[in-house]
């Protein structure tokens, strides 16, 4: 798959919301996600993605590939190789690139001072480390918008012409811990352009409500991997990082 088109997988959603990326977006990324058009307009659109942009050019710079190489977008987004090695000095880049798209100095500084030794490169290790909404303040950072926010997994029960049953696990505090476990069954309106492959016993990935993909096995084992790994970093810092929840000051 193309990495634009990967990419708009995830980003239409928040894009829709007004969360994310310019307002002229949502025809191009479509485009590319549908149909496999417009692909460089889909490009040129998800570069202006305040959060995503900075987090696809530090895996490029850092493995030696183009910010829309499908194996950069895929490890942002789902989980792969390109998640290791990661420095502190790099991540602190990667903060400095949020202030120049909107993140207060000050939660940048607090990031740096706190980053855990196991940090990746993942939208999973954004959302319960950086917090939701954090670079735009476009979204609060609550637990119920960690869990829209992060990218998550869920098995197809039943399919309608509009929506899909899928059960999942959820995103949850336990003993002051941030976890992905249990299940509860979500209906969720999709489109079936975007995820034909939907059927009973399926593996959707979701994006704020949205489902954006049908997961091949590797990559649900990918995504699973790399939240583990994003909740281990996030519950390292978590105490000293708690006054950062809700925003932005």
């Amino acid at each position: 798959m193309d990495g634009a088109a990967l990419g708009a997988r995830f980003s239409l959603a928040t894009n829709r919301l007004g969360f994310c990326g310019p307002q002229d977006a949502e025809a191009a990324l479509y485009a590319a996600i549908a149909e496999g058009r417009r692909l460089e307009e889909a490009r040129a659109k998800l570069g202006s993605f305040e959060a995503l942009m900075p987090y696809l050019e530090l895996l490029a710079a850092h493995h030696d590939l183009d910010p829309f190489d499908e194996r950069v977008v895929e490890a942002y987004w789902l989980g792969n190789e390109l998640l290791d090695g990661f420095t502190k000095a790099e991540f602190v880049a990667l903060f400095d690139a949020f202030v120049s798209r909107g993140m207060p100095r000050s939660i940048a500084a607090r990031l740096s001072e706190h980053l855990p030794a196991d940090a990746i490169p993942h939208h999973a290790f954004h959302v319960s480390y950086v917090g939701v909404g954090t670079v735009t303040g476009h979204a609060e950072t609550t637990l119920a918008n960690l869990e829209r926010c992060r990218p998550s997994w869920g098995t197809v029960r039943e399919r309608t012409a509009t929506e899909l049953l899928v059960d999942k696990p959820v995103a949850r505090l336990s003993e002051g811990r941030l976890e992905v476990a249990g299940s509860v069954e979500v209906r969720l309106r999709y489109d079936p352009r975007v995820v034909p492959e939907a059927a009973p016993g399926t593996t959707v990935a979701m994006h704020w409500d949205w489902p954006a993909l049908t997961l091949s096995r590797e990559q649900l084992s990918g995504l699973r991997d790399a939240t583990a790994r994003s909740l281990v970093a996030a519950n390292a810092a978590w105490p000293s990082l708690r006054r950062l929840a809700p925003g932005r000051d």
